[in-house]
């Protein structure tokens, strides 16, 4: 009975806030009033039930309250509706208190609510005449109808029902608190588990429903076979008939074709009767899964009650006046999704209350009214849900933007200026980030809007924000529907289908292998002015080296908004919807997996963790274990291609020596100096190294000593390439264990590239 009534207060909590922050808009408002008195009614009715006597005596007090208001002997002003307010929390606190620890909730907390009646029965007795010694009012804050009437000698007269119909903030009023009761849907509880269950059956039911089709496209076949079978059956009738036939023979030929025809007649009805058989199984699987969908979606309104007096608390501690506006109420929104809301939402709509809205005084001398608004819409798009959180405050001082974002050295003064409104918003997000000069209860401490970008990505959503000096900011979130669905790009990898949510994808192309650059040993090519690094998803997934390919690579490009990558696939296989399937929890955090799925022929496919897939990449960048996209194709048929590793601490000498070999047909990776060189030589396989002399944290007569110690690299060929060309040097190279001690000058003939041929020879062998 306890669970029931905290249920009845959660409801009647809603009702009461907003009909206390509608009267704030239409005092007097007749319908609101009613609407207050029947929630606080039910709610001393339901706490007799349970034997709550601290509610009752609360919920008792404010009934009599609205009664009175409704008898027109006063008007709830901002004063009391602070005063219900504070009762409506009240309750709710009461509400959440164990059965075991009801009793000791209700002593502790006597006090409070002793002072909360007192204060609403001194309201009362000072509405009903009754005044204090110094012949004032008991709450002289409170301005009552008789009062403002006996100033022009009216007749005090009940408020007349408003014709407006919406909640405060832009919520609609559907019905009369019992009108609703009488005209809603049963509910039943039911846990999340049993209907993440019930969605995960009935998936797989659809799944299993589309297996019919490719069996119905066999019988298809089969039918064009029998087809088949009796034109030939006819022709060797015709053929045998030319040279006279035994009539015997004539007799199981015309027998045989008989067969053949009551074969084709049956399995053409049976085809049809597959056909239509399958259309509705698939009808009524996807009829299921589509119920067992929207038993986890829930109204947009849902999840957003506390908003209105959120917002209406904090523009009051701001000194502020501000007015929230809600569309898309009814939008439904997986509950998953829905849940995780309410904190991203809170911190967007508290910054557009202190930073964005001006104090009305502010707002007066711009030319705006002195109430600020903020909007919050939901709607569905595109198969996304989109919300909007846009206010018509100040919006972003983009300089001041940019002194903030150099003064925390997140990128130099010379760049800022550079960069585009996107672009400087984008820092926004970023933790530890804020405009504030100091830190209040509310903001200041920069970590809202990573609160924000945190959540949309756990839900592999977007977000997106836009300024208009003067006339306000705008946020636009980009989510899934649901999270039990998930569109996916199919792609083939060494055999095996994956998936790529959609929301992790920049886009898709098919790569000319001449767009292919090398930089630093890393690969890279140009897409809209910007080099975006390319790698094989076969390295990140562990699935083998990729096979060369004369035709353009299929890349996906991979962005989390501050990241971006060119990954090669071998095929493209199509977008899909995906029923997403949580893999066993005993197999823990797959590394760059998120979950499971089922392909139309019910062959399982695997989700890859869009995020988590970035991060192998940054890992794989920053090691320097990247490999390369082969640009050859297949024609070099069973012929190798030499690999040679470059050691040099200049950029401009390894990008020489590269460009050079590379040329030349070798397969060539960079190193940036000789520990990096010693770092590569040790994980990769190479045919010939060629190192500078002068270099950082190891030098390339180090290196060459290093590798000969090392009994796996003591037969590796080694070449010195270095300025320094006295005999001296030379002799202290090749002493080292150099095979070739060449200078840089050699570079203008071909001596390098013979000592190459002469050390390993030809590039493919």
């Amino acid at each position: 009975m306890l669970e029931l009534f905290r249920v009845e207060t959660d409801s009647q909590k809603v009702i009461l806030t907003d009909g206390l922050l509608a009267l704030e808009r239409e005092p007097g408002s007749a319908k609101w009033l009613k609407d207050l008195m029947r929630a606080a009614h039910s709610l001393k009715g339901a706490a007799r039930i349970v034997n709550l006597d601290c509610a009752v005596r609360v919920a008792h007090a404010m009934e009599d309250c609205f009664v009175a208001a409704q008898a027109g002997s006063f008007i709830l002003r901002q004063q009391q509706i602070d005063l219900l307010l504070g009762g409506v929390d009240l309750l709710a606190r009461i509400a959440q208190t164990s059965e075991a620890e009801t009793r000791k909730w209700d002593a502790e907390h006597k006090g409070e609510i002793d002072g909360f009646l007192a204060s609403l029965s001194d309201f009362l007795a000072g509405k009903n005449g009754r005044e204090s010694s110094d012949n004032k009012p008991a709450c002289p804050a409170v301005e009552t109808a008789t009062d403002a009437l006996v100033s022009t000698g009216a007749e005090p007269t009940p408020q007349p029902v408003q014709p407006d119909s919406t909640k405060p903030g832009g919520l609609e009023n559907s019905a009369a608190p019992s009108t609703a009761k009488e005209t809603a849907d049963r509910v039943l509880r039911v846990t999340a588990d049993n209907l993440n269950r019930l969605l995960s059956l009935a998936g797989e039911s659809l799944v299993e429903s589309r297996r019919l089709r490719s069996f119905a496209e066999t019988l298809l076949r089969l039918k064009q076979h029998h087809v088949g079978l009796s034109q030939h059956l006819d022709r060797l009738r015709g053929s045998l008939s030319d040279g006279g036939l035994d009539e015997q023979i004539e007799h199981r030929l015309l027998a045989a074709q008989q067969t053949v025809m009551e074969c084709r007649e049956l399995l053409s009805d049976r085809v049809a009767e597959l056909e239509m058989f399958d259309r509705r199984s698939a009808n009524l699987s996807q009829r299921l899964y589509s119920e067992a969908l929207a038993c986890r979606m829930r109204p947009f309104a849902d999840g957003i009650h506390s908003f209105p007096r959120m917002v209406r608390d904090v523009a009051r501690s701001l000194s502020k006046e501000v007015r929230l506006e809600i569309r898309g109420e009814t939008t439904l929104v997986d509950r998953d999704v829905l849940d995780r809301l309410e904190a991203p939402l809170t911190h967007l709509l508290r910054n557009a209350i202190d930073h964005g809205i001006e104090t009305p005084e502010a707002r007066r001398h711009l030319g705006k009214p002195a109430e600020g608004k903020v909007h919050l819409e939901a709607r569905h798009s595109g198969g996304m849900l989109f919300i909007t959180v846009a206010d018509d405050g100040r919006g972003v001082d983009l300089e001041a933007l940019k002194q903030a974002v150099v003064r925390k050295k997140l990128t130099t003064a010379e760049m800022a200026s550079r960069m585009s409104e996107a672009e400087l918003l984008e820092f926004l997000f970023l933790p530890g980030l804020t405009m504030k000069e100091t830190v209040t209860e509310i903001s200041g401490r920069g970590v809202g809007l990573d609160v924000v970008l945190d959540m949309i990505k756990k839900v592999r959503g977007k977000v997106r924000g836009s300024s208009q000096p003067g006339k306000g900011m705008r946020f636009q979130l980009q989510l899934p529907l649901t999270l039990s669905v998930v569109r996916t790009l199919l792609v083939d990898i060494a055999g095996e289908p994956y998936a790529f949510p959609l929301a992790y994808i920049h886009r898709t192309l098919k790569l000319a292998k001449e767009s292919i650059e090398t930089l630093e040993g890393r690969q890279h090519f140009t897409l809209d002015r910007e080099q975006i690094g390319l790698v094989t998803a076969h390295q990140i997934l562990n699935r083998g080296e990729s096979k060369p390919s004369e035709a353009d690579l299929p890349v996906i490009v991979l962005s989390d908004q501050t990241r971006c990558y060119g990954v090669v696939v071998d095929r493209f296989l199509g977008e899909r919807e995906l029923v997403v399937q949580a893999l066993d929890p005993r197999l823990g955090k797959i590394k760059d997996i998120s979950a499971g799925s089922l392909m139309e022929d019910g062959s399982p496919v695997l989700i890859v963790d869009g995020e988590d897939l970035i991060r192998s990449i940054e890992k794989l960048t920053s090691a320097g274990r990247l490999t390369k996209v082969q640009k050859d194709g297949s024609g070099n048929g069973s012929k190798k291609q030499k690999r040679i590793l470059v050691v040099d601490d200049s950029l401009t000498v390894r990008e020489l020596e590269r460009k050079f070999l590379d040329n030349s047909g070798y397969q060539v990776e960079v190193a940036v100096d000789g520990m990096d060189g010693w770092n590569g030589v040790r994980n990769g396989h190479y045919d010939l190294v060629i190192s500078d002399v002068d270099m950082p944290r190891m030098d390339g007569i180090e290196l060459v000593t290093m590798i000969r110690k090392d009994p796996a690299l003591k037969a590796l060929p080694v070449m010195i390439v270095s300025y320094k060309d006295r005999e001296e040097d030379r002799r202290r190279g090749l002493e080292a264990g150099a095979d070739y001690y060449l200078t840089k000058g050699s570079f203008h003939d071909d001596s390098l590239l013979q000592a190459v041929v002469d050390l390993i020879g030809e590039a493919n062998t």
